[in-house]
C-alpha cells in the first residue's frame, strides 16, 4: 500500500531542524514515510495537498475514554477533584462492556476528527463482573484504524481502607496483576510502527496501595512496558500523602520506585523547585492537561520551567468529564493562551505547544518512530485546508497557527500508517450516524442505572 501526499502547500515537519517545507511531496509505503521532497512518485493513492497545511499526527498521552458518557453533568460542574470523583464513582460503577465500546468509539472518533493519530487511554474503573474493557478498547481502535496505547489502570485502596473510591470499583492486588500480565502478553507490541502497546497505570496515591504501586513497577520493568499515574494534581492530594505517608506526592512515588525514563505523570501541577530538579535528574516525564486543570480549578502546571529544565513534557486531553471534549487541537490553543497569560514572554510559543503534542508526547510513550514528518518515521499526519474562511490572513506562520489561531471544526484529513481515516472531516471506517445513535442510547442507559 502506497500513498502520495502531493505538493503540500506547507509541511510542518517538527523535525530536529524545525523545518517548514513548501510545495512538498510525502511518499508513504507500508505505513512508513519513504520520501519527503519535490520529486514525483507513483502511488496507489494520491491526495492533492496544494491547498493543505500538513502536520505530524497529534499524540494524546492522558485520557479516560469511559468518561465521555458523563460529560456536562450539572451536578458536578462546580466541584473540584475529590468531590467530583466521589460523585462520579457512583455512576462509573455501572460501566459495562457496551458502554466501554461506545464511549471509546465516540472519544476516539472525536480525537481522529481533530488530528490525533495515537491515543493513550488510562482506564482504571472495572466492575466485579467484567474485566474485558481493555480488550474492547483495542477492538474499537482497530475498527477505527487509530494507533492505541492502553493502560491497565487499577484501584485497590477503597474508602474503608483510607482511600477515595468506594468498594464497588476496587479490585484485589492479585486480580490486578494477573490481568495486567495477560494484557501485556496479548497486546504489547514494542516493534517499530506498532499499533498496540500496554502501559501499567495504578490510578493515584489516594486510590491504590503502596504495595500495588511497587508490584506494578516490578511487573512493568520485567516486561519493559511503561508506567503512568496521576500525580501532584491538587493540594488535596498533597494533604493526603502528607497525612498518610508523611511525604509529599513525588517523594512518596520515588520511595516506591516510581521515577525514571519509563515513568510519566499526569498533571504535575504542584511540584516545587526541588521536585522539578528530581524530574530532570531522573528523566521522568509529565503530561500537561491544561483544560482539565482549568475546569477542575486544580491549578497551572509550571510548564515553562519544566521546558527550561529539559523535563520531558507531552500533552493530553484528560477524561472527557473533566474536559468535556476529546480534542487535542483545543489543548494546543488553550495551553498556549493559558501560559501566555500566566507567564508572558516566558511562555512556550504556539509552535512549542505543537511540539509538546507531537515529539513531546512521543517521548513519553517511548516512541522514536512517531512525532515528526521525516523519512523513516510512521506515516501519521493530519491536513487542514488553508482556504477556510476562518484562516484567511491567518496562515502566514503555519508552525504557530494551531496555538495562536487554532482550528475550528475539525481537520480535513487524518492519516495513520499511510491509511486515510478521516476524509473531508468524516470518519472513513465507521458509520458516524450509527455511533451517535447507539452512543446516545448508552449514555441514557448508564445514567439511568
Amino acid at each position: 500500500m502506497t500513498l502520495l501526499i502531493k505538493k503540500a502547500k506547507a509541511l510542518v515537519t517538527c523535525d530536529s531542524e524545525d523545518r517548514l517545507l513548501k510545495n512538498t511531496n510525502i511518499y508513504i509505503e507500508d505505513g512508513i514515510i519513504k520520501y519527503v521532497g519535490q520529486e514525483d512518485k507513483e502511488a496507489d493513492e494520491v491526495i492533492d495537498a496544494s491547498d493543505m497545511l500538513v502536520y505530524p499526527g497529534l499524540i494524546n498521552t492522558h485520557h479516560h475514554l469511559y468518561q465521555t458518557f458523563t460529560r456536562n453533568l450539572p451536578q458536578v460542574q462546580n466541584m473540584e477533584l475529590f468531590d467530583w470523583l466521589k460523585t462520579l464513582y457512583e455512576i462509573w460503577a455501572g460501566l459495562d462492556s457496551n458502554s466501554i465500546r461506545y464511549s471509546s468509539l465516540v472519544g476516539m472518533g472525536e480525537l481522529l476528527k481533530n488530528g490525533c493519530t495515537t491515543c493513550f487511554d488510562h482506564h482504571y474503573v472495572f466492575s466485579k463482573e467484567s474485566d474485558d474493557y481493555i480488550d474492547v478498547q483495542f477492538e474499537v481502535a482497530k475498527e477505527l484504524g487509530l494507533r492505541m496505547h492502553a493502560a491497565r489502570g487499577s484501584m485497590s485502596l477503597s474508602v474503608k481502607d483510607g482511600g477515595l473510591p468506594p468498594d464497588s470499583v476496587v479490585q484485589s492486588q492479585e486480580k490486578i496483576l494477573m490481568e495486567s500480565e495477560r494484557l501485556i502478553k496479548t497486546y504489547h507490541d514494542p516493534s517499530v510502527n506498532s499499533m498496540t502497546q500496554i502501559v501499567l497505570a495504578p490510578c493515584s496515591p489516594f486510590s491504590v496501595t503502596g504495595d500495588q504501586m511497587k508490584e506494578a513497577a516490578d511487573l512493568a520493568r520485567k516486561y519493559k512496558v511503561r508506567l503512568h499515574t496521576h500525580l501532584a494534581e491538587t493540594l488535596d492530594e498533597e494533604d493526603f500523602t502528607l497525612s498518610k505517608f508523611k511525604m509529599r506526592p513525588l517523594e512518596y512515588m520515588e520511595s516506591l520506585g516510581w521515577v525514571g525514563e519509563d515513568v510519566w505523570f499526569a498533571h504535575g501541577i504542584h511540584f516545587n523547585d526541588e521536585e522539578l530538579k528530581l524530574l530532570n535528574q531522573t528523566n521522568t516525564g509529565v503530561c500537561h492537561c491544561p483544560i482539565s486543570n482549568m475546569k477542575l480549578a486544580s491549578g497551572i502546571a509550571r510548564i515553562p520551567e519544566m521546558l527550561d529544565l529539559n523535563i520531558r513534557v507531552g500533552l493530553g486531553v484528560d477524561g472527557s468529564a473533566s474536559n468535556d471534549g476529546s480534542n487535542l487541537l483545543e489543548e494546543i490553543r488553550v495551553g498556549f493562551l493559558l501560559h501566555r497569560l500566566n507567564s508572558s514572554k516566558k511562555a512556550p510559543s504556539g509552535y512549542d505547544f505543537l511540539k509538546l503534542a507531537t515529539k513531546g508526547s512521543a517521548s513519553l510513550l517511548g516512541r522514536s518512530d512517531l512525532g515528526s514528518l521525516e523519512v523513516g518515521k510512521a506515516g501519521d499526519l493530519f491536513m487542514v485546508n488553508s482556504n477556510r474562511i476562518e484562516l484567511v490572513g491567518a496562515d502566514l506562520d503555519p508552525k504557530s497557527l494551531l496555538g495562536t489561531v487554532g482550528i475550528k471544526g475539525g481537520v480535513d484529513y487524518t492519516i495513520v500508517g499511510g491509511k486515510v481515516l478521516v476524509k473531508d472531516g468524516v470518519l472513513q471506517n465507521v458509520d458516524e450516524e450509527k455511533i451517535v445513535y447507539e452512543g446516545k442510547k448508552e449514555v441514557n442507559r448508564l445514567l439511568n442505572r
